[in-house]
């Protein structure tokens, strides 16, 4: 039997690679002969750097940023010299993860260290640069990054601003004479799952802005902002990206992607699917067998286990998920069309214990499958 390995991590628990490891382990005590290739996936979230890495055959590069509050910091992407793709993830430096709470106000916040790391691929010489940007601190529409890359953005009076988000409304003028040599002829790739516009009740601010330290009446601004923003760029670039799906993502950073990186918008599963060469790799496969922490309605939002199903429809291959918890009811599942589903705790304890025996209990969960599919071949020889 042909078995393909393609999960997301169990944040805080076990990496892609560490899953593929356990649920291998167990199969093979029933099908010693099985081969079994492990896919291990990501959605442009935590940990893709980690699978990223696996298939580019990158190396990790280090230099030195400024945070989301302008402050230096040392700040890694991935880059295959090789192949000359780079891989960087916005929250290694303009993540919220960077700051303490009390310092999260994305009226305050900037992408200008996201613009430092892509300066840095252009200048080691990048020819495709892919950009996740899950887990910013900022609502800036991207003229942080912009700024690291030449671009100024000017007030009524020919003053170039500083790019944070509560001076979105301050822009008049965006002059891109000076941008980075470099920037033309690279091809961009945005790993952005969320659909939101860039402004109204949907848009950044609103949805976004609380979660990053925003008040109610910053939100109102900063929304304000990016209508202005929207305006501006229309009149310079003749984009009007309120109509870009995803343009909302990130603060702004979709819309600020598309305008001034010229990139492509793409859901981050299928962006790392394609690094994986993954509907390549499951062509004439068993079963397909992912997994992630947690199982809920959130999961065909954007997720791996989603952009897995979608594979293996079009090659009508069965897919059975492992995870840490199942929280879906039987008609979840049908909608899903995962074929086999099971949480891999069989004991209680404490949330620590469980992830503690993730690894054990995925290699049972893995071995009890395979006996099941073991006395269903036995009875099919004999039929």
């Amino acid at each position: 039997m042909k078995f393909v390995l393609a999960p997301d991590k169990y944040k805080g628990s076990l990496s892609g690679e560490e899953f593929c490891d356990a649920v291998e382990s167990g199969l093979l005590k029933v099908f010693p002969k099985a081969q079994v290739l492990k896919k291990p996936l990501a959605d442009g979230g935590d940990g893709t750097l980690e699978v990223v890495k696996h298939y580019l055959n990158a190396e990790i590069v280090s230099t030195t940023v400024q945070d989301p509050l302008f402050r230096e910091i040392k700040s890694d992407y991935l880059f295959s010299k090789d192949k000359g793709v780079a891989f960087i993830e916005m929250s290694e430096a303009s993540g919220y993860k960077l700051l303490s709470k009390t310092e999260l106000n994305c009226m305050n916040t900037t992408s200008l260290g996201t613009g430092d790391l892509i300066k840095d691929a252009l200048e080691k010489g990048a020819r495709e640069i892919v950009l996740g940007i899950g887990g910013s601190a900022t609502n800036d529409g991207g003229i942080g990054m912009a700024t690291a890359l030449g671009y100024q953005f000017l007030d009524s009076d020919g003053n170039e601003i500083k790019p944070i988000g509560k001076n979105l409304s301050a822009i008049s003028r965006i002059d891109g004479t000076n941008i980075h040599p470099k920037l033309q002829g690279v091809e961009f790739k945005v790993a952005c799952d969320v659909k939101n516009p860039l402004h109204g009740k949907e848009g950044a601010a609103f949805v976004y802005g609380p979660q990053k330290g925003a008040t109610p009446e910053d939100v109102i601004a900063l929304d304000n902002g990016l209508q202005n923003f929207a305006k501006v760029v229309h009149k310079e670039f003749g984009i009007d990206v309120q109509n870009i799906q995803g343009a909302g993502a990130a603060g702004g950073m979709g819309a600020g992607a598309v305008v001034f990186l010229k990139a492509s918008l793409a859901s981050g599963i299928d962006l790392i699917k394609e690094m994986a060469q993954f509907d390549e790799a499951i062509q004439g496969s068993d079963w397909i067998i992912t997994g992630e922490g947690q199982l809920d309605k959130q999961t065909l939002s954007g997720k791996t286990i989603a952009g897995v199903l979608q594979a293996a429809k079009n090659y009508q291959i069965p897919v059975a998920a492992f995870c840490g918890s199942v929280s879906v009811s039987i008609e979840d599942l049908e909608t899903m069309g995962l074929d086999y589903v099971t949480s891999i705790i069989n004991q209680p304890g404490t949330l620590q214990e469980v992830k503690d025996k993730s690894f054990e209990n995925l290699v049972l969960t893995a071995y009890n499958f395979a006996k099941v599919l073991r006395v269903k071949e036995n009875n099919s020889i004999k039929g």
